[in-house]
């Protein structure tokens, strides 16, 4: 049930813990959304920014048309703070770095995304070694926190496995992916804050990763 996973309403805004495997707004041939469902539980509402199906965790939408724009305005203006948090294959070098690959769309096999220094739009992460562990295997894995300064499509999935350590469970850009051994992807949207539209007020949002 969609109404479970609210974690604030109010008449402005409407706060998700969106689960992996849902689409955030409706595709093309898949209209079961995230929006589709809240739309017929609240009513009116408006998309502010998406997650990939894939990727689990916080999404906001507006409730009104001046809650949208206020809400937009702050993405477009990088004055929100979003953290992520995602399981890794492997051991990064460092304790964080920082990485820098514009990205475009690959156009014949959408929708997947690729590097390109040429034509690719600026893209940023930065991220932080949080713990290294091992699978039931015994191969190496390792948590991360990552904020990104720029929102490309597929950018924290694809900057991960540029630098050698793709998300576990990411069907697009790991090489060993297996559906039946990891059925969903280890990437989540953990923290967001930003401010709300009317009240002007602070809202730190956190929803704890689910692996």
């Amino acid at each position: 049930m969609i109404k479970q996973r609210i974690l604030y309403q109010d008449s402005e805004i409407v706060i998700l813990n969106k689960p992996g495997g849902l689409l955030s707004v409706p595709g093309l041939y898949d209209k079961d959304s995230a929006f589709g469902r809240l739309q017929d539980l609240l009513g009116e509402l408006h998309i502010v920014h998406r997650l990939d199906r894939d990727t689990s965790g916080i999404i906001v939408y507006a409730r009104n048309k001046p809650a949208l724009t206020c809400i937009q305005q702050q993405f477009e203006k990088q004055t929100t703070r979003k953290v992520y948090e995602a399981l890794v294959t492997g051991e990064p070098k460092g304790n964080g770095g920082c990485i820098n690959l514009p990205i475009i769309v690959d156009w014949p096999n959408r929708p997947l995304q690729k590097i390109s220094h040429t034509d690719g739009r600026y893209a940023l992460t930065r991220w932080r070694k949080l713990e290294v562990d091992t699978d039931a295997t015994g191969q190496r894995m390792t948590r991360v926190e990552m904020y990104p300064k720029t929102g490309r499509s597929h950018q924290l999935r694809l900057h991960m496995q540029q630098i050698g350590h793709p998300i576990i469970g990411d069907p697009f850009y790991s090489a060993d992916y297996s559906e039946q051994k990891t059925p969903t992807m280890h990437l989540h949207a953990r923290e967001l804050s930003f401010r709300h539209p009317t009240t002007d007020e602070r809202m730190d949002i956190l929803s704890p990763a689910p692996f």
